[in-house]
């Protein structure tokens, strides 16, 4: 008897395409999250939220030699094209090392964390996830407000729920994050509430436990 051969009808073009792409990593607001938890251990408590937004958009941008080349447009758009305070404490901290930049509309940067190669998936996926933090941290009343508001935008925004805006997390775990004490983060949720950022919040005291729903969905 001869041979059986199984055959496959080819596939149309386009489905090939989508088929050829599958992710490395979890999705843009999953690995924002999970980045935003490992710098919080990472870095000192002292670190500024300047710094930290720098931080994030670094570790997220990072190539496979641990070398970022952070665009100017990136920096306008979180507002810190015109300080040079939090590189200095980044430096200081030894998280990385300016070197010198081929152009003038970029910083670029050595990342001496090795440990953050164990949290990088395919490039692309953190580039995504690096677009999605700007986003998120670039609303306009955010901006106006400061770097803390932003880090705080990125940090609710990471941790709600897509479709509805509603978020869960401990209150230490966003001080920790945001790198500001925890009797401070009060103050700062009125504030997002107060600008249009935030709709709600509620704190259990018992439990530490954060509720909060968005303003808008991302």
């Amino acid at each position: 008897m001869p041979d059986t051969v199984l055959t496959h009808p080819p596939l149309h073009p386009t489905t090939a395409r989508r088929r050829r792409r599958h992710p490395k990593g979890p999705g843009e607001q999953t690995r924002v999250r999970e980045i935003l938890s490992y710098l919080a251990a990472a870095l000192p408590p002292g670190i500024s939220a300047a710094a930290r937004l720098l931080a994030l958009q670094c570790a997220l941008r990072m190539n496979t030699k641990m070398h970022i080349r952070l665009p100017n447009g990136v920096l306008r758009s979180l507002r810190l094209n015109a300080v040079q305070g939090p590189w200095r404490e980044l430096e200081h901290a030894r998280w990385l090392r300016i070197t010198p930049a081929t152009a003038a509309n970029e910083v670029v940067a050595e990342l001496l964390d090795a440990a953050l190669l164990g949290q990088a998936p395919a490039r692309s996926d953190r580039m995504r996830a690096a677009d999605w933090a700007l986003r998120a941290s670039s609303a306009s009343t955010a901006r106006a407000i400061g770097p803390l508001p932003q880090l705080a935008s990125a940090y609710l925004a990471a941790h709600a729920d897509p479709q509805d805006g509603s978020g869960l997390s401990e209150l230490d775990q966003m001080a920790r994050a945001c790198g500001v004490p925890l009797t401070e983060l009060p103050t700062l949720l009125d504030q997002l509430v107060a600008t249009g950022l935030l709709r709600s919040w509620q704190a259990c005291p018992d439990s530490g436990d954060l509720h909060w729903t968005l303003a808008y969905g991302w």
